[in-house]
Parts: structure tokens; C-alpha cells; sequence
């Protein structure tokens, strides 16, 4: 897994820095020299394959002014990145740009929001833990080229790969013996072949370099070490993946000596924020994000941030005590980070005295590029026979925002469908659905593309379940059931950073005590109105991502005799068609006590 920026600084002519090796490249050799040169950098994160304008919540952002505007739709992100981009533009990307997509990208394995993204000029991205959501293969296949391996060649032809560089440096193979083509042309010398023996095999490149007015700039990938218990197991069976700051450093010293100096990490991890404030406004409570931000190497300038899905603009300390950039600019497209700096000729390194930021939220108020609004037609019209095929009826929106107990009409209707749908040869009892998997809510009167009068599409009900993940069915102890919903809540052996209330069908109801120390929260589980026993055995429906222990659900694995049924959407679909009109389901099913 060669990149092409590495090959190039690797095997073009080099001249002396440092006493290393550092490629120069014959576009750049005749350049005027000037002390300083300007470098822009436009960046996207959690794009997540939103190329049609995100709907409800998802398509709202808080401005500069505090004013909620409508924002994202990639013709409109396109139209904000030429108005923004000038000759020293770099634009870079840090992950999740695929994964979780609407069903105009997600029906092609998200090749057209690839495509998008090479189109309005990114160059390098850290991979996000959505990029691994069809595994470690199909990564592979999206980054270097290739039709599907099942559903072969999209309408486009076949697939050429991404025209930027996915980077990742804590990504590692678990194998050492695995063969690895990631540091290919960066062991010339025998410091960076010292560094690189205790690396580790890496799956993925680490860094990626792109020249721009005769310097070089690297970029570090990262994605949040947390992936293994947020994707589906099996597609990263042999991938571990590596704590971010000591990756991190580790790549800031191949790039030392490689003499690139100056020095950006592009990290798929970030912190959550005090709502409602300005993208501008250094809102970010110091978590996961900031831990990195402030503790990786001097020597990295900045600190590009994703995952959290929130907007921030803040200055930090790095461990030498000087100041930091460290941003983020939400999800879905809906806000550009701009950050401009001046880079010195003669050391090649970042000024950060120069460093300015700025988020900038992508309005629907401009003319949308006709350019990108013709290519997302064009995959609008292909995906359209599917995507408006009505398959259901409801009475009323059906909400996914939760009540004080964690319980959801949507959570609700979804276990209902997925016990239905694993109760024939899963001989399923019960069935519990993570919130973390159900990304919108069913709207009464539907999306542009549906019917409106509670027509439920097919698209819709994609939008709401997009992970194609299969259902499956285990068998549990009441003890171990218990545990799986102790797991619900922060602490304990897993450390679940974030309270996570699972869905239950209506057949299954429990309680939990707020104030109980975690391992006794959960009390009173009843099955059909039957109290549960630690001894008994019960046959627990869930998806695939679930039973593998995903979001810090570590007892599901003890489950026995796994029953593998259809794709969680196959279910969902069937359950709305075959219960016309739905009406939102009544709650109650999980009752809290303080």
C-alpha cells in the first residue's frame, strides 16, 4: 500500500537537511525562495456520504452570529471549498467520510462520496472507525480501486480508486509476520529503518507528505483506538489498533527524519462541547480529544480533530508548553475548517505565531455548484427505483430522542421488528437494539423523495438503520443478561464512556436505579410478564455488531448456540410492511428509580 506522496519524496531528488535525506520534487527546485511561504489547509470531517443536503437536526448548524441555519449537501460543500481554496490550498479529511451514509451513497459502498471528495480537491485523510464498517478488505478496495466483490462494478464503471491518501498510523496488523507494503520507500536510512523495527506491521499508511510552494507538509493519520468496540469484529479480526499519542509520536519522528518539519495530525477522535455556542468558540470539554491534542509530540504543529461530530476552534498547550491549534467542524458536511499558516523556508517549519483558524458553516444561501449538483443527481436517479418504493404506513412520527429512561418510540419499534424477524429459526424471546444504530427518526410526513401522508419509503427506513449489520441470536443466563445491561451504564469492567440504553422489545421489561452502585443498577427483568432467574436460558436477539461485543457490550460474547437470520434493515422493512399503519409504540418498558 504504496502512497503516491510517499514514493514521490522517497524516489525523487534529494538534498541534504539535517544531515538526512529529503526529496525535492523538479516543480518545486526553481522556485523563487521567500522566508516565509502561505500554506492553507481546508478541512471536512464525519462527512459520513452526505451528498444530498442532511434533513431535520441533521441539517441545521449553529453560526457565527448564534443563529441555527440550514447547512451541509455536498453541492453547497463544493461551492464553499472553491469560494475558500486558493493557490496554496491543501484540503484534508479526518474520517468517517464513509460508513452510516444515506442510501444514494451506501447502495455503491459509498463510492460516489468518494469520488465527491476527490473531486473538490482532498488530498490526504485519517481513516475514521466508519471506514472500517465493511471491513479491513473493503477499505483496501475503496482506497486502491476495484469492483465489489459481490455486488461487482456500481453503474459508474469500474471502481479507480480514491484520489487522496487514507493514513492511519495506529493501525496495525496483529500478525507480525503479515506483509506490509505501508512503509515501503521510507527505510533508506538507518535511522528511520531503527524507528520503523519497533513499529510493528502497519496496515495502513502512517503519514502522508504533500508539497505545496516548495515545503513539505506531513500529515499524520489517526483514528480513535476505541474502534475495535465500535465496528462489526470480523472485519478487523487481524487489525489492532494502537494508542494515538505514542502512534502518533512515533510517525512525528519518521517525518523528522525525513526533514518535514512541519508537522499536522489528522485524528478520527474528539471531545464533546457545551452546546449552542458559535463554531468559532473553543467550546470542546477536555476528553479523549484533548488528551491527544495536548500529550502528542512537540514537534506536531496542529491538531485536526472528528469523531465527536461537534465544532470547535481552541488553542492548547503541547507538552513543551507551546500553544496549539486544536479544531473540529461537526459532521454531514456542514462546516469547512480554513486554517492558514505561514511556513518558514528556512527551517521548513510551521511559524505558529501565524496560525489562524476559522470555521466556516456551509449555508444553503449560495449557489449550489451545478457541477456536483449534476453528479448528485446523476446518483440520486440511479438509486431512485429503490429509494421510493413505499414499504410501510405510520400514523404519526415516530421519534428516536429519548425520555428520561433512555427509552425511544423508534429503539422500541425496531426491537419489535427484530424479534419478529429472529422468532423463526432463531427461536428468539426477546430482542434488544443499540441506540447508537439508529441515525434518524421516521417522520410522518417524509423525506423529498417519499410520498408524504405517512408513507414510509424504503430510503427512509435505510436513513434510519444504515449499517446492514445482520441479526443474530444467542443464548444468555439470566445472570449474563443482567450483566449485559449493567453494561449499559458508565464504569465497570469495560469502562462504557457514555450511558447507553438498549432498545427492548415490548415482551421484555426491566428497571434500573440511577444512584446504584454499577453491577446492581438492573432489577425486576420480566419476560411476558415472567421474573427472570440467573439459571434460565434465554434466546436474546441483537445485531451481529452487538453480539460481538460492540459499544462496550463485552457480555454478549459469553452468549452460546449463535443463530445467524436477515440484515437488520431486511428486518425492519418486513415488520413495517407487514404491520400497516404503524402507530408509534407505547413506553414504558424500562421504568428508572433514583
Amino acid at each position: 500500500m504504496t502512497s503516491r506522496s510517499l514514493l514521490r519524496l522517497a524516489l525523487a531528488g534529494a538534498v541534504a537537511v539535517g544531515g538526512f535525506a529529503l526529496a525535492t520534487t523538479p516543480a518545486d527546485a526553481g522556485k523563487a525562495a521567500a522566508r516565509q511561504v502561505p500554506i492553507r489547509l481546508l478541512s471536512l470531517n464525519d462527512f459520513h456520504g452526505h451528498l444530498e443536503p442532511p434533513t431535520g437536526s441533521s441539517g441545521r448548524m449553529v453560526d457565527e452570529n448564534g443563529q441555527t441555519v440550514e447547512a451541509g449537501g455536498a453541492a453547497y460543500v463544493a461551492a464553499h471549498m472553491k469560494r475558500l481554496a486558493d493557490d496554496n490550498t491543501i484540503g484534508v479529511a479526518q474520517g468517517d467520510l464513509i460508513g452510516a451514509t444515506p442510501l444514494i451513497s451506501a447502495a455503491y459502498h459509498d463510492e460516489p462520496s468518494v469520488e465527491f471528495l476527490g473531486k473538490i480537491g482532498v488530498k490526504v485523510s485519517a481513516v475514521g472507525n466508519h471506514e472500517f464498517d465493511e471491513g479491513y478488505a473493503e477499505l483496501r478496495r475503496i482506497m486502491y480501486g476495484g469492483c465489489h466483490p459481490v455486488d461487482g462494478c456500481s453503474p459508474a464503471g469500474r471502481w479507480k480508486g480514491a484520489q487522496f491518501d487514507y493514513v492511519g498510523a495506529n493501525v496495525l496488523f496483529k500478525n507480525r509476520n503479515e506483509r506490509s507494503t505501508a512503509l515501503d520507500g521510507l527505510t533508506s536510512t538507518p535511522e528511520a529503518r531503527k524507528l520503523l523495527s519497533g513499529w510493528g506491521v502497519p496496515a495502513l499508511p502512517p503519514i502522508s507528505i504533500k508539497w505545496k510552494n516548495a515545503v513539505p507538509i506531513g500529515f499524520i493519520g489517526l483514528v480513535t483506538q476505541t474502534t475495535p468496540g465500535i465496528v462489526t469484529a470480523e472485519g478487523i479480526k487481524d487489525l489492532k489498533f494502537e494508542d494515538e499519542v505514542k502512534a502518533a509520536n512515533l510517525a512525528s519522528r519518521l517525518l523528522t527524519i525525513l526533514g518535514v518539519k512541519a508537522q499536522v495530525v489528522l485524528v478520527h477522535e474528539g471531545d464533546q462541547v457545551n452546546t449552542g455556542q458559535s463554531p468559532d468558540a473553543c467550546s470542546a470539554i477536555p476528553g479523549a480529544g484533548n488528551r491527544i491534542a495536548t500529550q502528542v509530540d512537540p514537534a506536531v504543529d496542529m491538531i485536526l480533530s472528528g469523531h465527536s461530530h461537534q465544532a470547535y476552534k481552541c488553542v492548547v498547550k503541547d507538552p513543551a508548553g507551546r500553544d496549539r491549534l486544536y479544531t473540529q467542524g461537526g459532521s454531514f458536511g456542514r462546516v469547512i475548517t480554513q486554517v492558514d499558516f505561514q511556513v518558514d523556508r528556512a527551517s521548513r517549519d510551521i511559524v505558529r505565531s501565524s496560525v489562524q483558524a476559522d470555521n466556516h458553516v456551509v449555508t444553503r444561501t449560495i449557489a449550489a455548484d451545478p457541477e456536483i449538483s449534476q453528479f448528485v443527481q446523476t446518483w440520486k436517479d440511479r438509486v431512485a427505483p429503490v429509494a421510493n418504493k413505499p414499504i410501510g404506513r405510520i400514523t404519526a412520527d415516530i421519534s428516536n430522542a429519548s425520555t428520561p429512561t433512555g427509552e425511544t418510540p423508534l429503539g422500541n419499534l425496531i426491537a419489535d421488528g427484530q424479534l419478529a424477524a429472529t422468532k423463526t429459526g432463531g427461536n428468539a424471546q426477546i430482542a434488544l437494539m443499540n441506540p447508537g444504530g439508529i441515525r434518524a427518526p421516521l417522520t410522518f410526513a417524509g423525506s423529498p423523495a417519499g410520498e408524504g401522508d405517512g408513507v414510509v419509503t424504503y430510503g427512509e427506513a435505510f436513513t434510519v438503520q444504515p449499517f446492514n449489520n445482520l441479526m443474530q441470536v444467542v443464548t444468555l443466563t439470566g445472570a449474563q443478561l443482567k450483566t449485559v445491561l449493567e453494561q449499559q451504564f458508565v464504569g465497570g469492567p469495560n469502562g462504557q464512556p457514555f450511558q447507553k440504553i438498549l432498545q427492548p422489545s415490548a415482551n421484555f421489561t426491566y428497571t434500573y436505579s440511577r444512584g446504584a452502585a454499577w453491577g446492581s443498577k438492573v432489577s425486576d427483568m420480566k419476560i411476558d410478564g415472567v421474573a427472570v432467574s440467573d439459571t434460565q436460558q434465554i434466546r436474546v436477539a441483537a445485531n451481529n455488531f452487538l453480539v460481538g461485543g460492540g459499544d462496550a457490550f463485552a457480555a454478549f460474547k459469553d452468549g452460546t448456540d449463535v443463530w445467524s437470520g436477515p440484515l437488520d434493515i431486511d428486518a425492519f422493512v418486513a415488520y413495517l410492511t407487514a404491520n400497516q399503519p404503524t402507530t408509534p409504540p407505547a413506553l414504558g418498558r424500562i421504568t428508572a428509580v433514583n
